[in-house]
């Protein structure tokens, strides 16, 4: 009995060790895509905005099969990393911890169903990332973007963008998918299965509702600049306040009034 005692003690030692292993993991992900994008991404202007010579071939080329469309895909899916993982951290972690005391009578162990998890989240923002950056590489190909913050130049495309956003704050939409990004543990409760299958299942469902939840606020980069590193910041916050602060959820409808309240003075300033 004496020899049997101290196992449970290490294993929950070591348990916690890996809580903290896959916390440091996370921050380490994070702050490296945050230095990526302060070094720009590692992507020059042109690739983001075809020059004159190219623009015939862009204009008919699908922006998926352009030269610069992997660069741009990956700036866009760092940049996802870099204002998703924050707000996603509690979960993968609060998961981690389900799946440590699940783990018993599954065969997966807590930190691999973790990182299981943690890859079918971050597949959601892969293919929005995929999207994002066909739309920017259009843009670009439009002359609707301008080279240096990557920004759009047309005042009533922002303008449309804005309300748009701000309508969707104010969504019941929005308000059912930041519900289930706000409280992990009654999504894992309703939502569980074992196993590999259960952690794929689980990260791209928690994953699909956070896309859901944001993509619209995404939207806005394309407002305030793909490269203003500021902006980005500013998101970042933003997304990181709806899903973690108690007032998360009213904080995210102010902001939906003052988008549509912007995006109608910047109408009017179009009129007069």
């Amino acid at each position: 009995m004496a020899e049997g005692n101290p196992e449970p003690s290490v294993l929950r030692q070591l348990l916690r060790r890996e809580r903290l292993i896959t916390l440091a993991g996370l921050l380490l992900l994070c702050a490296l895509a945050w230095l990526y994008l302060a070094n720009g991404a590692g992507m020059a202007m042109d690739e983001a905005m075809p020059s004159d010579g190219r623009m015939a071939m862009d204009m008919v080329v699908p922006p998926m099969a352009r030269p610069g469309f992997l660069l741009v895909l990956i700036m866009w899916f760092v940049m996802m990393l870099a204002m998703m993982l924050p707000s996603a951290a509690p979960a993968i972690l609060l998961y981690e911890r389900v799946q440590e005391r699940a783990a018993a009578s599954e065969a997966v162990s807590p930190p691999a169903s973790a990182l299981v998890f943690a890859a079918g989240y971050l597949l959601c923002w892969f293919l929005f990332s995929t999207m994002a950056a066909s739309i920017q590489l259009w843009l670009g190909a439009e002359r609707l973007i301008e080279p240096a913050r990557l920004g759009l130049t047309d005042r009533t495309a922002m303008a449309l963008i804005l309300l748009a956003t701000g309508a969707y704050q104010l969504s019941p939409l929005k308000s059912v998918c930041l519900s289930h990004c706000r409280s992990p543990a009654s999504f894992f409760a309703r939502h569980w299965r074992p196993g590999w299958a259960g952690a794929v299942r689980l990260g791209l469902w928690h994953g699909a509702f956070c896309v859901a939840c944001c993509w619209a606020l995404m939207l806005l980069l394309f407002v305030g600049g793909v490269m203003n590193l500021a902006w980005v910041a500013v998101l970042s916050l933003l997304v990181l306040a709806e899903k973690l602060l108690p007032f998360g959820a009213t904080i995210g409808r102010v902001i939906g009034v003052l988008l549509i309240a912007a995006g109608v003075g910047t109408l009017l300033e179009l009129v007069f």
